[in-house]
């Protein structure tokens, strides 16, 4: 069936067109449902139809399905009755835990990238991979797949060093850190990082607070060539694009299969010409690996995917009890990343962590004593040249200060209405909190904490101040805040017992001043 484009504004989160209602017995259907776009190219779409908004023969068709298949108002497509592509069988071996072959996985990506298969699809698909998971040749069949639907960039010099920390624990910010250090000492590090898919916040959500992460190949391969290292948005380029399509996907789910989360990341690392790698894997409650077997067997993974794509890796196992530093959102982690590299008092778990991971990569790069080398490097403010220059290259203030960063106007502090020590702390209800006060899409948002694991309160002291660019989502964020207590204040005695039963200790409760 051929059609004429008639484009009216529509805008979905769909692919999707709508046609007449004659039209649909041409296509056999007999109501909405799924076909294919055969010319200009393959995609698969949503047909929706209607008797009043068109004429027979036309087709509405949303701005960003005429862009993808460089139509003009007029233009003609061709739409063929719906088929099911092999993918949707491919999905179903995965939920009934079928080993995928190579080129079964690789039609999977395909039909991802060509619209062939509905979100609803990969959704499904992606909740098969969260429960079930993938064998280690899937996941190594998986990477390469990703890896073969972009660009990889090749640099002039090598050998190419990257960092990457898997996530999980709030207020991470240490990429940034770790790049000047290693780009100081002379390594390439080309740094790409991705957006917060269901925590507060990702590394490329607060760099772009002081500056620019948006660029393409030839610009992140000039600005690291130049400086050393670069601090971009992997999204905003070609790299393994279809990882874009599945995060879209995965973010309304909150779901981060670790499948897909390692080849993701090894994809990207390959496309990026990385040949030295060191992974940052946050163990405790509430990150993605909660205990020592756990995140020893997923390190062992990572460095057995890395030496069978030609790459030399080496995992970190850190503290993820509680945030890292005392920030967690967008602004808020600028501004202690910033203060870090200026030697800040007060952050000492941020450049010890920060510190001993760039060591890691000095001693890949055939340096002694990393740690204390990089140590050095910091202390010295020549990682923090380091990183004004590179910030300067993506288009931010040469002489940026952690002054300089605004966060959000509006903000509760909540005081400690009992007295005692910091026994735990909540990472999830932390996120939760964080986003409900606009964090990552507003800047502003976030949580400072003061105090943490193992420090004393007494009643009537801060422990924890909330920021918003809003007022009414500071005020849900508060209400959450009333309701989790993400920090749970008690005694050194945690827990009594007695032969009439056991008494247990309250959570710390709170008040507001503004």
């Amino acid at each position: 069936m051929r059609l004429r484009v008639k484009g009216e504004g529509m805008e979905s989160s769909t692919p999707r067109l709508v046609i007449h209602e004659s039209d649909l017995a041409e296509l056999d259907m007999s109501g909405p449902g799924m076909a294919s776009i055969v010319n200009p190219k393959e995609m698969r779409v949503r047909i929706d139809s209607s008797s009043t908004l068109l004429n027979t023969g036309e087709a509405i068709v949303p701005r960003s399905i005429m862009d993808f298949q460089g139509l003009d108002e007029g233009g003609i497509l061709e739409l063929k009755p719906p088929a099911i592509p092999q993918s949707v069988e491919l999905i179903k071996k995965t939920m009934d835990r079928v080993q995928l072959s190579s080129p079964e996985m690789a039609t999977v990506l395909d039909d991802i990238m060509l619209g062939r298969i509905s979100k609803g699809e990969i959704a499904a698909w992606l909740t098969a991979l969260h429960v079930n998971g993938l064998t280690e040749d899937e996941v190594y069949d998986l990477t390469l797949a990703m890896v073969r639907t972009g660009e990889v960039l090749e640099f002039d010099r090598g050998p190419v060093f990257d960092f990457h920390s898997i996530g999980g624990v709030p207020g991470n910010k240490i990429t940034p850190i770790v790049v000047s250090i290693a780009a100081e000492a002379g390594l390439l590090i080309p740094k790409t990082s991705s957006r917060a898919i269901s925590s507060a916040c990702g590394t490329a959500d607060f760099v772009e607070v002081f500056c620019d992460i948006e660029m393409n190949g030839s610009r992140i391969k000039e600005i690291s060539q130049r400086t050393g290292g670069v601090f971009a948005w992997g999204g905003a380029m070609n790299l393994t694009p279809v990882n874009g399509l599945i995060i879209e996907t995965q973010y309304p789910l909150g779901i981060d299969p670790r499948s897909i989360m390692m080849a993701s990341i090894m994809s990207k690392k390959m496309a990026m010409g990385a040949k030295n790698l060191v992974m940052d894997i946050p163990m405790g409650p509430g990150t993605k690996i909660g205990n020592a077997d756990d995140a020893g067997q997923f390190a062992q993974s990572f460095i057995s995917l890395g030496r069978r794509l030609g790459m030399e890796v080496q995992c970190a196992i850190t503290d993820g009890r509680q945030p890292l530093g005392t920030a967690i959102g967008p602004a808020l982690e600028a501004r202690e990343c910033i203060k870090a590299l200026e030697c800040g008092q007060g952050l000492k778990d941020v450049i010890e962590k920060a510190s001993g991971l760039a060591g890691m990569l000095l001693e890949m790069g055939g340096m002694q004593d990393g740690t204390a080398r990089a140590m050095r490097i910091l202390e010295s403010g020549r990682a923090l040249a380091k990183f004004r220059e590179i910030a300067a290259a993506q288009g931010g203030d040469p002489d940026l200060s952690s002054k300089d960063i605004e966060v959000g106007r509006h903000s509760i502090v909540i005081y400690a209405r009992r007295e005692g020590y910091v026994n735990t702390v909540d990472n999830k209800a932390l996120v939760a909190i964080a986003r409900a006060a606009g964090a990552p899409r507003f800047k502003g948002g976030g949580i400072v904490l003061h105090k943490k694991i193992d420090q004393r309160v007494e009643m009537g002291e801060p422990i924890m101040t909330l920021y918003s660019d809003n007022r009414e989502k500071l005020e849900r964020a508060m209400g959450m805040a009333m309701k989790m207590k993400p920090l749970w204040v008690g005694g050194l005695v945690i827990e009594k017992k007695s032969q009439n039963g056991r008494g247990r200790m309250s959570p710390s409760s709170v008040t507001r001043r503004e």
